[in-house]
């Protein structure tokens, strides 16, 4: 078995099964006879690495070698067969450091047959790298094996040498012996330190028991044996007082032992230590190490004052002035948080006029002066100051609780000659922005503290500051130079401090502080941010968002408002949020470019002008509209180029349909003055479904005679009177049949009617339809005060597909407006129309 793979240095080589012995060299002997059953042999060998204590496991499988039985009579027959014994010698034991005499005889190793032997070995431990060679032999003929020399048992833990037994012809009976030498350790090793020097800290007044450290010692000797079992002592204690800690023997920790370790008494305590092999026995190697322990300072004593009162002086009105020091006495360690001193000032110090600090190289506590006294107010003060550490305190086992020292301070406060004294020292003056220049912002005066009034007292501001306001320097009133705007240079700031000078008769000046604070207005006007919009055939509504460079509450919310009424009518407008409002229009208004004119209100009042474009165009997305827009009738609407490119030619199609079927009326006769209409070939039967009701009228006459080729009129003298005579239908498919015919005008004369067919020639029909057509085309262009019209030509909404049965035409070639005789020829369900045509 391969070991090194599994633990690279292994100090124990075991078996799970007493069946198998495992050499260093991972051979793995039996250590009597086995019979192996059809199942397989299994056991675990286990490596420890004692120094490292690491353990490794390899498990092993057994399998009985396949062997071929001979085919036999009697194979039922046991066959007994004679073995000779193994030779086998104990493993052999060698005592470290062995006094000798050399050769020291280790072991006999016979063999019945071979009388020549040979060894081979290999050491096993630190050293095995070392050469061993010369350590051991054999004598041939008897197989003692001896040890030339002395072994170290931490270079070479043991030995397995590796014995062939020879015939002296050169055959090898048996088969090799490996040869275990283990060698026994000597207490040869004395236990030592790992630390020349063990440093640890506990706080002072620890109680009994808490850990201040653990001392470490080592012995190279074979572990788990006497020669490596410890223990540990105190040897002694510096300085020789009661002992203040005690030493584990077999751990090494260091405990608290003394209930009272004070700092300030014995700062550090140094011990000596020994440890010794053999469990402490008085024959057992031993060695000695320091230990220093070291007392850490807690606050257990409270700060006090040298004194307990103290007096000074002071002029009045001196500010930021020292007046007294104030010394402490602390037994803690210096430097540290239990020993810095923090003052405070416990009463007589309503005003906050005094402050006490601490110097922190001295400890000493500094009594200034922030605000100036005044002498007629009161001539002195008394204050009375105490005094406590960084760290909180710490009360020490078996003592007290002590309270704050304290001390107190008389302050004498001088009588002088004072200048005069703003009333506040700091006033504070709002103007509202872009104010005008010399707008009066506030008064600012001083007083004479010896007067207590303002006569005689001049004012003036000195150069080098912010040049917004001036003072008047008899009044003290404060006007503006400059117009204040928040976005300009150094106002970006929003404030600005100026110092004001006060001087008396006698030249004594005093000084206060304006703060000016420009206080943001309604300067700017709200507006939209976006004018130009697209808005496509589903009408989504647009969101107008409008800015407004003021701050609250100058600012949003806005308002949104449609100045123009007529647009107002079209557009609406509706809120979102307070800054965007939504546009949209209020109906089916037609499509185009408007331009709306929009107010936008914020929240101060102020109105911003915003003319929002809007191209109302029939897209389904906005890039569809680019460039195309329409004329709006009494509006700002304007037609793209297709779309009139697209009106002309409908329009000349529509005229060409109307010539077309004009010329199929084909050619005849014509005597007549006036020829009618014929209007039975331009009002075409749109598919009718069912014959219409026959309205009866008083003013229609029966004829006497009719045509079986269709309806026919009777004009008699000035009245005319007209029937509508079912008949067989007659539609724009038939006449261009070729086979139509139709009833022409009947004329009174002797009697007698007179019926002409109604066919004409193309040229007839264009030489009286073109100057009629052109009439009409031009009439339709001028409105009623005979103007020119702009909106003659109308765009309506796509309805769906077109009728087959055309357009109803109106060519005519009557010579008066009033000439309806060609209603008369038309069928039942005209008759409504036929009715309104002749009261018009």
């Amino acid at each position: 078995v391969d070991l090194k793979e599994c633990l690279q240095s292994a100090d124990f080589i075991s078996s799970s099964d007493g069946n198998f012995k495992v050499l260093e060299d991972g051979s793995v002997y039996t250590t009597s006879a086995l019979s192996l059953s059809a199942e397989k042999k299994t056991f675990t060998i286990i490596l420890k690495d004692i120094q490292e204590q690491v353990e490794k496991k390899i498990h092993v499988d057994l399998v009985e070698e396949e062997k071929k039985t001979p085919n036999t009579r009697h194979a039922r027959d046991t066959v007994l067969k004679r073995t000779k014994r193994r030779w086998g010698p104990i493993p052999s034991v060698m005592i470290e450091n062995s006094l000798g005499p050399f050769p020291l005889q280790i072991q006999q190793v016979q063999s019945d047959t071979a009388q020549n032997y040979t060894i081979y070995y290999s050491a096993s431990g630190p050293g095995i790298d070392q050469d061993p060679k010369g350590l051991f032999y054999i004598e041939r003929e008897t197989g003692n094996i001896f040890a030339t020399r002395a072994v170290d048992r931490e270079q070479y833990p043991s030995f397995q040498i590796i014995c062939f037994a020879t015939t002296p012809d050169g055959y090898s009976p048996e088969v090799p012996l490996v040869h275990t030498i283990r060698i026994e350790d000597d207490n040869d090793n004395a236990p030592y330190f790992t630390q020349d020097l063990f440093e640890f800290c506990v706080p002072e007044n620890s109680r009994p028991g808490v850990v201040v450290g653990k001392v470490i010692a080592e012995d190279r000797d074979e572990p788990y044996t006497l020669h490596t079992t410890l223990k540990y002592r105190i040897v002694s204690q510096t300085p020789p007082i009661t002992p203040a800690f005690s030493l584990h023997g077999d751990t090494g920790v260091i405990s608290v032992l003394l209930p009272q370790l004070d700092r300030e008494l014995v700062p550090s305590y140094t011990l000596l230590v020994e440890v010794r092999d053999m469990a402490g026995q008085p024959f057992g190697l031993c060695t000695t190490g320091t230990v220093v322990v070291k007392i850490e300072d807690t606050n257990d004593n409270a700060p006090t004052f040298k004194q307990l009162q103290y007096e000074t002086r002071v002029e009045e009105n001196r500010v930021n002035v020292e007046v007294l020091r104030i010394s402490v006495v602390d037994l803690d360690e210096p430097g540290s948080p239990g020993s810095g001193a923090v003052y405070e000032i416990i009463r007589g110090n309503d005003d906050q006029a005094f402050e006490i600090t601490t110097d922190k190289n001295t400890n000493e506590g500094i009594l200034c002066v922030t605000k100036g006294l005044d002498y007629e107010a009161a001539k002195q003060r008394i204050l009375v100051i105490g005094v406590n550490n960084e760290a909180p305190y710490l009360l020490a086992p078996h003592s007290q609780q002590l309270s704050q020292s304290t001390c107190s301070v008389t302050v004498h406060v001088l009588d002088v000659d004072e200048g005069p004294v703003f009333k506040p020292c700091l006033l504070r003056l709002d103007v509202k922005e872009c104010e005008d220049i010399g707008t009066a912002i506030g008064r600012y005066v001083a007083e004479d503290p010896e007067t207590g009034n303002s006569e005689g007292i001049r004012y003036r501001i000195p150069p080098g500051q912010c040049n917004w306001v001036n003072i008047d320097d008899k009044s003290g009133e404060i006007r503006t130079v400059r117009v204040l705007d928040r976005d300009i240079g150094e106002m970006r700031r929003g404030q600005c401090n100026i110092t004001v000078l006060a001087i008396d008769r006698n030249g004594k000046t005093g000084t206060g502080t304006i703060q000016v604070c420009i206080v943001p207005g309604n300067k700017n006007f709200p507006r939209i941010t976006q004018t130009d919009y697209i808005m496509c055939r589903d009408r989504t509504p647009i969101s107008l968002t409008a800015q407004d460079g003021d701050e609250a509450p100058y600012s949003a919310p806005f308002e949104y408002r449609i100045n123009d009424r007529r647009l107002a009518s079209m557009w609406k407008l509706t809120p979102h949020d307070d800054n965007s409002w939504y546009l949209s229009p209020k109906g089916d208004i037609p499509y185009g470019i408007y331009e709306i004119p929009v107010s936008v209100i914020d929240n101060g009042g102020k109105i911003g002008e915003n003319i929002v474009r809007v191209n109302l165009c029939d897209c389904v997305t906005a890039t569809e509209c680019d460039g195309r827009t329409r004329q709006l009738a009494g509006g700002n609407v304007t037609l793209g180029l297709w779309a009139i490119l697209a009106m002309i030619l409908g329009s000349l199609l529509l005229l060409l349909i109307l010539i077309t079927i004009c010329g199929c009326c084909g050619t005849g006769v014509m005597n007549r003055q006036v020829t009618d209409d014929c209007a039975n070939h331009n009002l075409i039967i749109s598919n009718t479904e069912a014959p219409g009701e026959e309205v009866m009228d008083h003013n229609i006459i029966p004829l006497q005679s009719t045509c079986d080729q269709g309806g026919y009129g009777v004009k008699t003298g000035e009245q005319q009177t007209f029937e509508m005579v079912k008949g067989r239908g007659h539609t724009l498919e038939s006449v261009k049949g070729g086979g139509h015919q139709t009833l022409g005008s009947v004329k009174e004369g002797g009697g007698q009617t007179m019926m002409d067919t109604c066919r004409y020639s193309y040229s007839e029909w264009h030489n009286f339809t073109h100057p009629r057509l052109g009439e009409k085309v031009h009439l339709c262009r001028q409105d009623e005060e005979q103007k020119h019209s702009e909106d003659y030509l109308l765009s309506y909404n796509y309805e769906g597909k077109g009728s087959l049965a055309g357009s109803v035409g109106c060519c005519s070639d009557q010579h008066e407006e009033e000439a309806l005789d060609f209603l008369d020829q038309l069928e039942p369900k005209f008759r409504t129309l036929a009715e309104t045509c002749i009261k018009r």
